[in-house]
C-alpha cells in the first residue's frame, strides 16, 4: 500500500523551543499502517489529556485508557462511518506560542482507497480545538469566507484560460476543462481544513474532481494562505490574544468542546461534541467513565437550549430507529444543566456537565 507523504509541511527548531515541553510520540503499538500522535505536556496535564482524548475519540473513535488496540476499530472498518482507515504518519507544525497543529496523513478505504491529509489545532492555554469561525469577529466571518472563495476561484479561471489557450485540444483536456468549468467553489469555514504556520494561515479546501476524474485534476486541493497581517481588521479578541502569544483565554463556541458530570448525580460521564452547524444540529458521543463505551447523540443548539436524541437501536420491522433516551439541558456558562430522560420508563435524571 502505497503511503501518502505530507505536503508543505514546514518544521523548524524555533516552535520546538517555544514548546520545549510539548512533545509527540507514536500511540502505541504502532504498525506499519498506524502512526498516530500522542501528545505529552508535563506542565499541562489536562492540556495534554484534552487533546489526546479529542484527537482519540474524534479520529479513532477510542477512548483513552480503555481496553484493546487504539486503532483496532479504525483498521477493520468498525466505526461509525464503516471505512477502514489507515495512518502513516503526522508531523508538528511550526506555529505561534499558543498554538498546536498538527498535520495527519493516512489513507480510507470506502468504494475507492482514498489518501487524505488532515490537519488539527489546538489552544495549548486550554487545549480546545480551535474552531476557524472564534478567529474572526461574527461580522466578518463571510468576508473572509469571500476572499478564500476569490483566491480559489482566481487560481482555478488563470488554469481555465491556459487550457482553453491550446490549438486543437485533446479530449483529455476537453475532460479537464468540463471538471473545472463545473467546479464547486462556495466554501466555507465549516468546510475547509485550516492550520497555523509560523506566520500566516493556511486554508485547504477539496479538489474540483471526484474520485474518478482524480488522475486529470493537475490542481489538486486549493491551498490558500494568508499573513496574519493581512486579517488583523477581522480577527476576533480570541484570535488576537491567541497570536498574540497572550495568556487571557477568551469565550469561544459550543463546537468540538469537551465536558464532564453525572448522570442523577451518581453516574460520571465524559462528553465530546462535534461541529454544531449553521442550523444548531450537531452530533456528541458520550461514554460513561467506568465502561468506556461510546454511545452516540445527535442534538440541535436552539440560543442557550439544547434537545438531543440518544438512539438505541435501529429497528427494521417498522424502519426507524428506536430512541433510549431524551435530554433536555441549557447551557450556562461553562456548564450544560437539565435531565436526561429514560424513553421506556420516562423517568427523568438529573444532567449535570461542566466543560473540561
Amino acid at each position: 500500500m502505497k503511503k501518502k507523504i505530507l505536503f508543505f509541511l514546514l518544521i523548524s527548531g524555533l516552535s520546538f523551543s517555544q514548546q520545549k515541553n510539548l512533545k509527540i510520540t507514536d500511540l502505541q503499538p504502532k504498525s506499519e499502517d498506524f502512526a498516530f500522535p500522542k501528545v505529552s505536556y508535563a506542565e499541562k496535564l489536562l492540556v495534554e489529556n484534552k487533546i489526546n482524548t479529542f484527537l482519540q475519540v474524534n479520529q479513532l473513535e477510542y477512548i483513552p485508557g480503555s481496553d484493546g488496540n487504539p486503532s483496532k476499530l479504525v483498521s477493520t472498518g468498525k466505526t461509525s462511518y464503516s471505512n477502514y482507515v489507515y495512518f502513516y504518519g503526522w508531523e508538528k507544525l511550526e506555529t505561534p506560542k499558543n498554538i498546536l497543529s498538527i498535520a495527519i496523513s493516512g489513507e480510507a478505504s470506502g468504494a475507492y482507497p482514498e489518501g487524505f491529509d488532515i490537519w488539527k489545532n489546538f489552544d495549548l492555554r486550554t487545549g480546545n480545538v480551535i474552531n476557524a469561525k472564534d478567529l474572526f469577529q461574527p461580522n466578518s466571518i463571510k468576508t473572509v469566507e469571500g476572499l478564500i472563495q476569490k483566491n480559489i476561484k482566481k487560481e482555478i479561471n488563470d488554469f481555465l484560460k491556459e487550457l482553453k489557450s491550446e490549438k486543437n485540444s485533446s479530449e483529455e483536456v476537453v475532460d479537464q476543462i468540463a471538471i473545472y468549468e463545473d467546479c464547486f467553489t462556495d466554501f466555507t469555514l465549516d468546510g475547509i481544513e485550516y492550520y497555523f504556520a509560523k506566520n500566516k494561515i493556511r486554508f485547504i479546501a477539496g479538489r474540483c474532481s471526484n474520485h474518478a476524474m482524480r488522475a486529470l485534476d493537475e490542481l489538486g486541493s486549493h491551498v490558500v494562505e494568508f499573513p496574519y497581517q493581512d486579517l488583523e481588521k477581522y480577527w476576533s479578541l480570541y484570535a488576537k490574544n491567541l497570536l498574540s502569544d497572550s495568556e487571557k483565554v477568551d469565550k469561544t463556541s459550543f463546537s468540538n468542546k469537551l465536558y464532564k458530570g453525572k448522570i442523577d448525580g451518581k453516574y460520571p460521564i465524559t462528553v465530546l461534541i462535534d461541529k454544531v452547524y449553521d442550523d444548531g444540529s450537531f452530533s456528541a458521543k458520550y461514554w460513561y467513565d467506568k465502561n468506556k463505551k461510546l454511545i452516540e447523540w445527535n442534538g440541535k443548539l436552539k440560543g442557550n437550549h439544547i434537545s438531543i436524541i440518544e438512539n438505541d437501536y435501529y429497528s427494521e420491522e417498522t424502519n426507524q430507529w428506536i430512541f433510549r433516551a431524551l435530554v433536555e439541558a441549557d447551557l450556562q456558562g461553562n456548564k450544560i444543566l437539565g435531565t436526561w430522560q429514560d424513553y421506556k420508563t420516562k423517568k427523568y435524571l438529573k444532567l449535570e456537565l461542566e466543560e473540561l
